[in-house]
């Protein structure tokens, strides 16, 4: 599926003000749940839910092509991480690069992502016989 962007710069100030974050080596993760998940489901032709997601690289990690060699890294890794681990849906995601994603791979991105929702518990849990996925929480749990 598609990922869709956040664009407007005051849904990522909401998210750095009222978010939760965890930090890892090459990425700060923040996440706030999206009041609208609901509006959008319904605007949404296959009428899921998705997450929006932000990628931010600032000029401390180089010039244009690293930061969009950083962005593309953290963009396959959220792909990655939400195809190995379905990642909880109605969420905002604001992956912040930090300068040791320069230089990294993109599996050690993906490593420190996946960790990251683990912290978060982003993941959802997986089907038992007989039960549903778990309530979705109106914050993100840590």
């Amino acid at each position: 599926m598609k990922i869709v962007a956040i664009t407007e710069n005051h849904l990522y100030q909401k998210v750095y003000a009222r978010g939760r974050h965890v930090a890892a080596p090459t990425v700060v993760v923040y996440c706030l749940r999206d009041r609208a998940a609901n509006r959008l489901q319904r605007e949404n032709p296959r009428k899921q839910t998705v997450n929006r997601l932000g990628l931010t690289a600032t000029k401390k990690l180089g010039n244009a092509v690293q930061r969009s060699r950083v962005r593309r890294i953290l963009r396959e890794a959220y792909r990655l991480a939400d195809k190995d681990h379905p990642v909880r849906k109605g969420y905002l995601i604001v992956l912040v690069a930090r300068p040791a994603a320069v230089h990294a791979k993109m599996q050690d991105v993906l490593r420190d992502l996946s960790s990251a929702f683990s912290k978060m518990d982003l993941y959802e849990a997986p089907a038992e016989a007989g039960t549903a996925f778990k309530e979705k929480h109106e914050e993100c749990p840590l």
